[in-house]
């Protein structure tokens, strides 16, 4: 039965127990409006520790303002962390550190496979992981949900999602039974390619795939969004998190992005959760589950319609390859995750089309049987060598703009 935890809650009588938290990725998207949570509610949590990647400036900024014990700088020089009264990690890794503090919640919100190791150290250290670090799972679902203690609402498990999606789903599971449960959805916006002719798609550029329609999120998100590998990997991410067959994992698109996920059960009956685009609510619910906090956030309107759509997977190839790839298991969903993130970044630097992101990692998927043995990928040296292997097929075939427009003439 999927049921509230025994995570610690606030003092009802009117004491001052606060939620001790980390905030791995502060100065990101997530991070921000993590500390935006904290700021209207600082009766509710402490901030024990900061960990950013190389914004130093808003880093020491984030310090000044909630004075945590330890802040952590992925990348940076000695002088960015001086003079101030925390103890101060620097170097790669160093957020790592940060996700064994004692702690009652680790919010990992760093972007891409970078997070994994910090999901890890964190849940063996025996901390709550509310995890915005999708990738996590991608990489490494089946050993991280070992960690956890079970599927994301057991009453052992560690682990609270914080994608709204999987939030929704979460909240939607509560007091239910697994055998009860038919499908789990998974609402997607679409993108801001969603409606575009196909034909039109090699001309997108960057600026054209970062205009979101309702999300604001980071750069590599937003492409992921665009292309729809975001939902692809939410998929694996479900899998994982609820332990449900991949078959059982429904993907609709709802384009005012109100209703962010639901449950089907076996009556027919369903339960849809909604609240307006604003990821402040999961973050909230994340870092104090099983509590609630106002937020600020707009109420729900009914006024408006709402629509529900097939994905267009003929055309954003990404989703349907990122499902094979966590049918596949072993090295697949490892790979996938590596060529996508080298792919956007080449995609945002000018050398790949918009199309060309679907490609690349179908190209790397093929070359997946030569990366080695992928028997048993629970221990980071082994997903970290796929992870490697994948990055350099991929970098293979993402040649420079300049050859492939001489090419073309």
């Amino acid at each position: 039965m999927y049921e509230l935890s025994s995570l610690p809650t606030r003092d009802r009588s009117g004491g001052k127990l606060k939620r001790r938290v980390a905030i791995l990725g502060s100065t990101g998207s997530i991070g921000r409006q993590a500390l935006d949570v904290i700021r209207t509610h600082p009766d509710l949590f402490e901030v024990v520790a900061l960990a950013a990647h190389s914004n130093a400036e808003l880093l020491r900024s984030q310090a000044e303002e909630f004075s945590p014990q330890y802040v952590a700088l992925e990348k940076g020089s000695p002088s960015d962390l001086d003079a101030m009264s925390y103890r101060a990690a620097l170097g790669p890794g160093s957020a790592v550190r940060l996700a064994s503090l004692d702690v009652d919640v680790v919010l990992n919100g760093i972007v891409g496979f970078a997070g994994l190791a910090a999901t890890v150290e964190a849940l063996e250290s025996g901390n709550t992981v509310a995890l915005a670090n999708k990738e996590s799972l991608v990489a490494a679902g089946e050993w991280v949900m070992e960690l956890a203690g079970g599927p994301a609402g057991s009453p052992e498990s560690r682990l609270i999602p914080v994608d709204s999606e999987h939030s929704a789903i979460f909240q939607c599971l509560h007091g239910t039974h697994e055998r009860e449960v038919s499908q789990i959805l998974l609402t997607a916006s679409g993108g801001p390619f969603f409606e575009t002719p196909q034909e039109r798609l090699n001309h997108a550029g960057p600026e054209d795939a970062l205009k979101h329609p309702t999300w604001e999120m980071g750069r590599k998100v937003t492409i992921d969004s665009a292309t729809m590998m975001n939902k692809g990997l939410e998929v694996m991410e479900a899998h994982h998190l609820f332990g449900v067959p991949y078959d059982r994992v429904k993907v609709v698109v709802h384009r005012q992005s109100v209703v962010h996920g639901g449950v089907v059960f076996e009556d027919g009956s369903a339960v849809l959760h909604a609240a307006q685009p604003d990821m402040r609510l999961p973050i909230s619910y994340g870092m104090l589950y099983p509590e609630r906090a106002d937020v600020g956030a707009e109420p729900v309107s009914f006024e408006a319609t709402w629509t529900f759509a097939e994905p267009r997977s003929d055309v954003f190839r990404c989703l349907p390859l990122a499902v094979e790839a966590g049918k596949a298991g072993g090295a697949y969903p490892v790979a996938l995750n590596a060529a996508n993130e080298v792919a956007v970044e080449r995609f945002l630097d000018g050398a790949l089309e918009f199309p060309e992101i679907a490609d690349v990692i179908e190209e790397v998927l093929e070359r997946v049987p030569n990366f080695g043995s992928a028997d048993n990928l629970k221990s980071l040296q082994a997903v970290n060598e796929i992870d490697r292997r994948a990055r350099e097929a991929a970098l293979e075939s993402t040649p420079l703009r300049e050859s492939r427009g001489e090419a073309r003439r």
